[in-house]
């Protein structure tokens, strides 16, 4: 098991922080068996990103590991909730834009990146049914940070340069 079958609500309190060696750790896939389980995850991911989103004033996505859920799961809620089990990027575009990068585990740091313009994800849904999203601009930039969560990569990681960090004003 993955010491995650804990059946209470996650909450703010459960986010991991900057500097947790968590964070840096890369996921393991879900398998069909676990399926059972991302129900109440998504769960947890959904009521620590509305608390987010209520004290900080950002969050569209979170990734798994930034609540300690070692495996490859993304919860994005933007119009309406998205599940991505086991996602693959595919498709990078070569043009790249350059972005003030936030994140919930660093929620006053930003960091300047650099992210593909557009990708394709492939990914399986709640249903564990296979399903493809061509993205660009800003759900691009999200789901590549998001995904760079999974192996392990936080933005601080990919900063342009070392004077790309502000304190969000």
């Amino acid at each position: 098991m993955t010491g995650v079958e804990n059946s209470s609500m996650k909450t703010l309190k459960d986010l991991l922080l900057l500097g947790d060696p968590r964070l840096y750790e890369i996921c393991e896939p879900i398998q069909q068996s676990e399926l059972p389980l991302v129900k109440q995850w998504v769960a947890d991911l959904d009521n620590v990103m509305q608390e987010v989103r209520a004290k900080h004033n950002f969050g569209r996505a979170i990734a798994a590991p930034q609540l300690g859920i070692m495996k490859r799961l993304i919860y994005m809620h933007i119009d309406k909730p998205v599940v991505f089990i086991n996602p693959e990027l595919t498709n990078l575009s070569p043009e790249l834009f350059e972005l003030w990068d936030d994140c919930m585990s660093f929620p006053n740091l930003l960091v300047k990146v650099k992210r593909h313009q557009s990708l394709t994800i492939k990914y399986l849904n709640e249903n564990w049914e296979p399903q493809q999203w061509q993205m660009e601009n800003d759900l691009s930039e999200l789901l590549q940070h998001e995904f760079d969560h999974l192996d392990g990569i936080l933005c601080t990681m990919r900063a342009v340069d070392g004077q790309s960090f502000k304190w969000r004003s």
